[in-house]
């Protein structure tokens, strides 16, 4: 805790001060006493009371003056409390990969499931965004509350060539920093200062792959952009290893799948062949950030992985003014003097 007026500290001094005063002011009343001829009938009809009852209010006053003294030195703290903006964005994979059909009915229609699912899960106050990515990442829905648009952006996801997951972080933060002004672009170029070790803004990236990065930046230097803002990223592997089953990246159409694997008109199908995750890097883009890795091998382990995910306490940790707290105590510590006053010294 630090004192932003601490020369207000020596009003301290007003404490001794009030002892002497209240000490002299009981002893002027003794030479008093004998000018009452009835005084012990007085004594005899009024309570007795102990050294403590009648000395207590007084002492409670003091701790009163102690705390708005306190209050007065505008003491601040870090302080950890409930954030209200939490943001949350989903970047999904779209590459050919997720076409696979080792996950029924595809790997693409299993995520955009397991996705809505985690939507409708949230609070009804929770920012959540949508970046998809492939060859290159692009914002498919800015964070909103609006559960209707998050659902037809997913709805309405398609694939392409490549696997770009260091631009799909790097997108990601770019949706946070337009929503929160505390997080710096990574396209702005401005420098960023490194949040202190264990600091998060009250936002977090959940990614979703089922390979490798192929192009753009390394997913690794991208993590780096992310921890110095404070973004953790939660990365998801999604697939079975070894893969042979074929691709299909319309599997609801009544039409024959292409045999050749098209990449036009949404077509898929074609000989399977094998699609690895980069489980190291994944695991390295979590630690790095302060996120974690899971590795999901079918539906039911994603929307388990999806489902575990910690959004639900999302913290903040600001330098706050904490002089309120002293000034309510102060103002107890007076109201009890009063009211023991009232109840304990009735003839006073």
């Amino acid at each position: 805790m630090e004192l932003l007026w601490s020369p207000v500290l020596y009003l301290f001094a007003l404490i001794p001060i009030l002892i002497i005063a209240y000490i002299l002011i009981l002893r002027r009343r003794k030479p008093y006493a004998v000018r009452y001829s009835s005084l012990s009938l007085v004594r005899a009809a009024a309570p007795k009371s102990s050294l403590w009852k009648r000395h207590l209010p007084f002492v409670l006053f003091l701790l009163a003056v102690s705390s708005l003294i306190m209050a007065m030195t505008r003491p601040v703290s870090l302080v950890t409390l409930p954030a209200s903006n939490a943001t949350i964005i989903l970047s999904i994979d779209v590459s050919r990969s997720m076409c696979s059909t080792d996950i029924a009915p595809n790997r693409l229609e299993s995520a955009k499931s397991a996705a809505m699912e985690f939507i409708k899960s949230q609070e009804s106050d929770t920012q959540i965004g949508l970046v998809v990515f492939a060859g290159f990442a692009v914002i498919a829905q800015p964070p909103t509350t609006d559960h209707t648009l998050l659902q037809n952006a997913i709805q309405n996801i398609t694939t392409a060539r490549r696997t770009a997951i260091g631009e799909g972080i790097l997108m990601s933060l770019e949706a946070i920093s337009e929503f929160d002004d505390s997080v710096v672009s990574p396209y702005s170029g401005l420098e960023v200062t490194p949040l202190a070790e264990g600091e998060y803004v009250p936002a977090i990236i959940v990614l979703l792959t089922d390979g490798v990065n192929t192009t753009g930046i390394e997913p690794l230097d991208a993590a780096q952009m992310a921890a110095d803002r404070g973004v953790r990223v939660y990365t998801i592997g999604f697939g079975t290893t070894n893969n042979t089953e074929p691709m299909n990246c319309n599997p609801y159409s009544t039409q024959f799948a292409d045999p050749f694997g098209s990449q036009f008109f949404g077509g898929g199908g074609g000989g399977g062949f094998r699609r690895e995750i980069d489980e190291p890097t994944l695991r390295q883009v979590s630690d790095m950030t302060g996120g974690s890795y899971r590795l999901a091998e079918s539906s039911d382990e994603l929307q388990e992985v999806f489902d575990n995910l910690p959004t639900q306490l999302f913290t903040v940790t600001e330098t706050t003014e904490i002089s309120v707290f002293f000034a309510a105590i102060a103002a107890f510590f007076i109201l009890l003097a009063i009211v023991l006053s009232i109840l304990w010294n009735p003839l006073l």
